[in-house]
């Protein structure tokens, strides 16, 4: 039978890029797009309808739409992008809890898929080497963390109301790739990364395609669960450090908030604080059950995904001349942040040049 699909985030990549997906599938004849601003990549027949999840309106949209399939997409990790913190925590939780309540009055919808994320399990030294689903945090969460945990607990709220309803939670590990702009790309593009003194984090990444090929699948077929959703193996922050070409720059304790922050309010990279703990601690998650369960393995190892991005980037090496640019055009900024919280600084900026050789 023919799938009608509704998709929020259709504004963010992983979002228009399952649309995209979606297209070519001869098991979905609608698909229609919500988000606040039209999609990043063109689409053929996905339609797009600006609107913001939080608001009532969303259930006559599901309505009049006619959709029996609903991917929640929508959940943004990125604080700067959506207008802060608070913003960012209206539009997870309070957004979340709309579109289900939205979903809960509609009888035609048959099916949810939730785009979670790893960061449900937090960073802690105290926890396993390896994460499993069934595994419960029972430690402090906050932030973006606090907001995913939320949103998973009304998703199997309306999954007991609605038992008719196939329900899929996919909590995905960082994505990388080519296209995608996520926090961890956005550290990555820095010509100097700062670390935590004395730790050197496993890190886990998910290649871009391969999370849309599994909301692809979750849309197209039944896999009723909660799955982790990450490339094999792992990488140590240092490792990825070296392999981006970048220079590591160690901080004491307290003081890794203070740079997190200044950094946020210079707009170089939107890496919460709240999320500081990943790359202090690193997380790693059992990928078992996508594989065994679920049924599909990462076309992408964490290296090989992370190899992907790098290397669509050009391989662009931070030197010595660049930093010291860098540096100084830092130093302007931050001195002009007494007149103006919003001074912009390029997202990218000073490279020296493609690896092997220096301009």
């Amino acid at each position: 039978m023919s799938k009608r699909v509704l998709i929020t985030g259709i504004s963010g990549y992983l979002g228009a890029s399952l649309a995209q997906a979606l297209e070519s599938s001869d098991e979905v004849d609608f698909i229609l797009g919500v988000g606040l601003e039209e999609p990043p990549i063109d689409l053929n027949r996905t339609e797009y309808q600006k609107a913001d999840i939080r608001s009532p309106l969303i259930h006559k949209i599901i309505t009049g739409a006619g959709v029996d399939t609903v991917v929640h997409a929508d959940l943004s990790s990125n604080a700067i992008r959506v207008g802060g913190r608070s913003a960012q925590k209206e539009r997870n939780v309070i957004g979340t809890m709309q579109l289900l309540g939205a979903c809960q009055r509609t009888e035609k919808i048959k099916k949810l898929v939730v785009r979670s994320s790893t960061a449900v399990y937090g960073s802690d030294p105290k926890h396993p080497s390896v994460l499993a689903e069934s595994w419960s945090h029972s430690g402090h969460l906050e932030g973006y963390s606090k907001d995913v945990a939320d949103a998973e607990t009304f998703a199997r709220d309306f999954g007991r109301r609605r038992p008719d309803v196939t329900l899929t939670i996919l909590r995905m590990a960082n994505v990388v790739g080519p296209r995608a702009q996520t926090n961890m790309t956005q550290l990555f593009s820095l010509p100097v990364i700062p670390t935590a003194l004395g730790f050197d984090p496993r890190l886990q990444l998910l290649h871009e395609e391969d999370a849309t090929e599994v909301l692809r699948q979750a849309v197209v077929s039944d896999k009723p669960g909660v799955f982790n959703v990450a490339g094999n193996g792992v990488i140590y922050l240092s490792q990825a450090i070296r392999l981006a070409r970048r220079l590591p720059i160690p901080i004491v304790g307290p003081f890794g908030l203070m740079a997190a922050d200044l950094m946020r309010r210079l707009s170089l990279v939107d890496f919460p604080t709240d999320q500081l703990s990943l790359i202090i601690h690193g997380r790693v998650v059992d990928n078992d059950r996508l594989k065994t369960v679920f049924g599909y393995s990462p076309r992408y190892s964490t290296l090989e995904a992370l190899a992907s991005y790098l290397e669509s980037r050009g391989h662009e090496t931070a030197g010595p001349a660049a930093l010291t640019e860098w540096e100084r055009g830092l130093y302007d900024r931050v001195a002009a942040l007494g007149g103006s919280r919003h001074t912009e600084i390029p997202q990218r900026p000073y490279v020296v040049g493609k690896a092997g050789g220096r301009k």
